[in-house]
């Protein structure tokens, strides 16, 4: 019985996977087929420059989602801690590294703070996360003057360095993926995610640590944010107050139709950056094909919704 109940597991499993690549390579072929210069290496090159910064942000919020959380605070704290690096860099005259390592302490700082404040007075993350929403970007005008701080080729230098023919930024975002997935999949603190996200009252009698499980993912979430805004900044050469509008929502978007569970205690990161690449295809067809942005929004919140009813049915079938 149990043979059979882990043979349908592992089929299950195997089947999101196929799903989404199915559902990639069905978007290729038809932008292929509708525009006349999709299948390039050109549009290939240009998505897999763009999409670094949004597969770290939708990495972080996938554990999020795993603990049964949401996080609306990741595209604020990407234009705060990108604030910070180019305040640092251009008012400051701080060497890079120096301005780098106070990015990422932004971003992992503010979300110890989001992981403790909803800790200690038990407040919904959504709530919390809001607030931090528009604190963080609050902070990032105050820092930069509501003015963009342009640092140029020193930063730069980072986005155009190459990595077994890869940019920096894409094989950074590859090694986040896989170093999460290995974190979910091989580590007790990946079994304690699930446990908690799946029930947090069996998860806390079993004696994880649920407080310190909670804060440790906002805090990584941040720190994640804190990341991808050091590429964000490498790929425009400046740092921009307004950067990571909506960022959050493009987040839970890719990590839904990857099919992570809005509900908790399933999901993957693997799955979250095909989730990141379906919608990269998906915008970037449309935009090939001459659609303007109402209708790109249009589609891709089609898609969303689409995957959040697949969510529904997948989980009803798990009960």
């Amino acid at each position: 019985m149990t043979h059979r109940i882990n043979r349908r597991t592992r089929l299950s499993f195997l089947g999101d996977y196929l799903g989404l690549l199915g559902v990639l390579a069905l978007l290729v072929v038809l932008c292929s087929l509708t525009t006349q210069h999709f299948f390039s290496l050109i549009t290939f090159r240009t998505i897999a420059n763009q999409i670094p910064d949004a597969v770290i942000i939708a990495s972080g919020m996938t554990l999020v989602l795993i603990i049964a959380g949401i996080d609306l605070s990741v595209g604020s704290l990407l234009a705060l801690s990108a604030a910070v690096l180019g305040v640092a860099m251009v008012n400051w005259q701080q060497p890079l590294v120096v301005a780098l390592l106070l990015a990422l302490a932004t971003g992992l700082g503010a979300g110890l703070l989001n992981g403790l404040v909803i800790v200690r007075w038990r407040l919904p993350s959504f709530i919390v996360t809001l607030g931090m929403l528009e604190a963080a970007r609050g902070a990032a005008y105050l820092a930069t003057d509501s003015k963009t701080q342009y640092i140029g080729s020193q930063i730069e230098a980072v986005a155009e360095a190459n990595i077994l023919g890869l940019g920096l930024p894409f094989a950074v975002a590859l090694v986040t993926v896989l170093a999460l997935q290995v974190l979910l999949t091989q580590t007790l603190f990946g079994r304690h995610l699930f446990a908690l996200g799946g029930n947090e009252e069996s998860a806390r009698l079993s004696g994880v640590r649920v407080e310190r499980v909670r804060v440790a993912v906002f805090t990584l979430a941040g720190g994640l944010s804190g990341l991808a805004a050091i590429i964000h900044c490498a790929r425009l050469g400046a740092a921009d107050p307004n950067a990571g509008i909506g960022y959050e929502l493009n987040a839970i978007a890719a990590v839904v139709i990857g099919g992570t569970s809005l509900m908790g205690g399933r999901g993957s990161v693997v799955r979250t950056l095909l989730g990141v690449l379906i919608i990269a295809v998906l915008e970037s067809g449309l935009a090939q094909a001459g659609a303007g942005e109402p209708t790109k929004r249009l589609v891709t919140g089609g898609v969303i919704v689409a995957a959040v009813i697949m969510d529904y049915y997948r989980n009803r079938e798990r009960l």
